[in-house]
């Protein structure tokens, strides 16, 4: 008997799927089952016939009769032969799906090479010090040490800080790296004076700075705390009730350290940090009073990621000018773009000025540099960024009137719309100037003497977006074009499409809105004089730096 056969040829349980239940046995052979129940004659299996196959295929023994290996292959050529045939019936009869159901071969995955280690950033951090809360509504100094920054970056970094306790709201220093690779500390003032007793944030920001332009940038923000002025000693800093002896008083970098009352006792007193510790050993039942007066910590320094340099301004500068070659009724000549934190006023000259707007008188034979020009101070007043908006502080000799009235020297007043600027007090009609617009990112200026159709002014914050919905500008400032500055460089905002452009000497202004014709961008504020700057504003020590 064939292996085929033999694997037919065996008792089976009842197949029949109405009988799933049934337990009879069916005999070789049959095809019902015991309890007379029909079963299904199936096809032999790929199984089967692969078992066949092999079997047949096999070498009969060397000890096999000559007439036994006869039979056997002829046994085994009618068992192959039958065996391809059901194989090849069972392969047609197969669906074309039936191929994608097979377990599809997989691959054994290449060894991955190993991959660097991951950046591992450096922990630079701020140790700020000095800091002393009860000195609730006055001036205080506060200490910043950088730490643990990198050796890569430039051997001199920016620090900004803004802050509604800092005067004027914002403050510039520079940390500089000393020979011994660490970094000089910077001191910032600060004061509390007429602020509500609470929680103030102060936002920090280095930069590192590669070929004048931001190469890395640290961020980070710390809370000051500014106590009501009737809180006690105790209250502010939590002190703590000693025992009488064996009593450590510690205070950061060679600040004062002072003991008061006792004999006898085992004291520990180290000053650091600018602080002072203070131990009063006359308190009652032998304890003793510590107060710290100043507190220091360490804020962490987050670095992050910078815009690709693709989006830099094509053209950067703080100080540029547009000049209209054919100015028509009511525009003016020259609108001279000023992007300073502070903007100085001052005399017109042409050697080293000391101002960045330049002012000089306008008579109805035109501009006069000499004469009542002189009567200008070279820093006569500054416009700069207030928590109200914009104020306006005179420093000069000569004095300004604001709506015909003298404020004071160094008083700062909030600029408001329509305000009338009269410079000199002294002699009146040198200058005088309109608040024409105040804007959320600056400020514009008209002249309403001589020379209103000579120039105009539009002071802005560098690296400020507009926002258009809270500007308030009258009528003669409502017809200038939206401008802003960002990435270094001044912009043009179409307040309809939203499209911003660059501004540049070879930028076509005419297809902007908000330009008349005949205009063009001049990469100076002054563009019609010869003026040398080497030393004075911030807009020459701004350019300096920039070139």
């Amino acid at each position: 008997m064939s292996p085929l056969d033999s694997s037919q040829n065996v008792m089976k349980k009842c197949s029949n799927p109405e009988h799933p239940h049934c337990t009879f046995w069916v005999l070789p052979g049959e095809t019902v089952c015991a309890g007379n129940h029909p079963q299904a004659t199936n096809a032999p299996s790929s199984y089967d016939l692969l078992s066949a196959l092999r079997s047949a295929r096999s070498e009969p023994s060397a000890t096999a009769l000559p007439h036994a290996r006869a039979h056997d292959a002829g046994l085994r050529d009618a068992v192959i032969r039958d065996a391809a045939q059901a194989v090849t019936s069972l392969t047609s009869s197969m669906p074309a799906s039936s191929p994608a159901s097979l377990p599809a071969f997989t691959p054994v995955p290449a060894a991955q090479p190993a991959t660097a280690p991951a950046y591992q950033p450096i922990h630079a951090h701020l140790h700020i010090s000095g800091f002393d809360p009860r000195a609730a509504g006055g001036r205080q100094t506060l200490k910043m040490e950088l730490r643990g920054m990198s050796a890569a970056c430039a051997p001199q970094l920016t620090l900004r800080l803004r802050s509604d306790l800092i005067p004027r709201g914002a403050v510039q220093h520079d940390f500089v790296r000393t020979t011994r690779g660490d970094w000089r500390p910077v001191f910032v003032e600060f004061s509390s004076r007429n602020k509500e007793h609470g929680q103030y944030q102060i936002e920090v920001e280095v930069h590192s700075h590669v070929d004048g332009a931001v190469a890395q940038k640290w961020v980070c923000t710390f809370v000051i705390l500014v106590p009501r002025r009737d809180a006690t000693l105790t209250e502010i800093h939590q002190i703590f009730l000693s025992t009488h002896k064996n009593v450590r008083v510690m205070a950061d970098d060679a600040s004062i350290a002072r003991v008061t009352g006792g004999d006898g006792c085992n004291l520990d007193v180290t000053a650091r940090n600018a602080g002072i510790a203070h131990v009063d050993l006359s308190a009652p039942q032998g304890k003793i009073d510590m107060g710290f007066t100043t507190i220091a910590w360490d804020e962490e320094l987050i670095e992050v990621d910078l815009p690709a340099a693709s989006h830099c301004h094509p053209h950067p500068s703080q100080a540029a000018c547009l000049v209209n070659a054919a100015p028509e009724a009511g525009e003016q000549r020259q609108i001279r773009l000023f992007a300073l934190e502070e903007c100085m006023l001052g005399r017109f000259e042409l050697v080293d000025p000391e101002a960045d707007v330049l002012l000089s008188h306008f008579s109805p034979d035109g501009q006069d540099n000499n004469g009542l020009t002189r009567r200008l101070s070279g820093r006569h007043a500054i416009i700069r960024r207030s928590q109200q908006g914009f104020e306006i502080e005179d420093v000069s000799r000569y004095g300004v009137l604001l709506d015909g009235v003298w404020p004071g020297k160094h008083k700062p007043v909030p600029l408001r719309l329509g305000m009338r600027i009269e410079l000199s007090a002294s002699i009146k009609g040198i200058v005088v100037l309109s608040v024409t617009a105040i804007l959320a990112h600056g400020v514009i200026l008209h002249r309403i003497d001589h020379g209103a159709r000579a120039e105009c002014f539009y002071l802005l914050l560098p690296d400020t977006q507009p926002t258009p919905a809270s500007h308030l500008a009258t009528p003669q400032a409502s017809c200038l074009p939206l401008l802003f500055h960002r990435n270094g460089g001044f912009w043009h905002l179409d307040t309809a499409s939203g499209k911003e452009t660059a501004l540049a000497p070879a930028t076509p202004l005419d297809k902007l809105s908000g330009f008349a014709r005949h205009n063009r961008f001049a990469s100076e504020p002054y563009p019609e004089c010869w003026i040398i700057r080497t030393e004075g504003a911030a807009l020459c020590d701004s350019t300096m730096q920039t070139a």
